[in-house]
């Protein structure tokens, strides 16, 4: 018997293959494994969830969002956390450029972005 892993569409299957020779019967199967389930798609970024801020915190450069620490309404101090990118397998903070209330919130946590894209705009 050989153990293969096969890549179907981005998920990946273990296979066991077995030789038969001529005129010997096959060695009953083991139940397949259940296919694991097909991971969801990030959600899409949702509303601006307020009216825009006169002032825009963007992305840095491209990547995914692993986490939003605020919600509109919120007030915040300069240098906290508003924030969490991961690009090129490091986490980023992104930090609030001052004190301020929280006016949108652009982006939800598994989005990706672009490099320059709005995430959270402040008054």
């Amino acid at each position: 018997m050989k153990r293969f892993t096969v890549t179907v569409n981005g998920t990946a299957y273990d296979v066991v293959v077995e030789e038969v020779s001529e005129g010997a019967a096959p060695a009953p199967a083991a139940a397949p494994k259940a296919a694991p389930a097909p991971k969801a798609a990030p959600k899409a970024a949702p509303k601006a969830s307020g009216a825009q801020g006169s002032v825009q915190i963007k992305a840095p450069m491209p990547g995914n969002i692993l986490k939003v620490n605020v919600k509109a309404g919120e007030k915040v101090a300069k240098g906290a956390v508003v924030a969490v990118l991961e690009a090129m397998k490091m986490e980023n903070e992104i930090f609030a450029p001052q004190d301020g209330m929280i006016a949108s919130v652009e982006v939800a946590q598994g989005t990706a972005v672009t490099a320059d894209q709005v995430l959270i705009t402040m008054n």
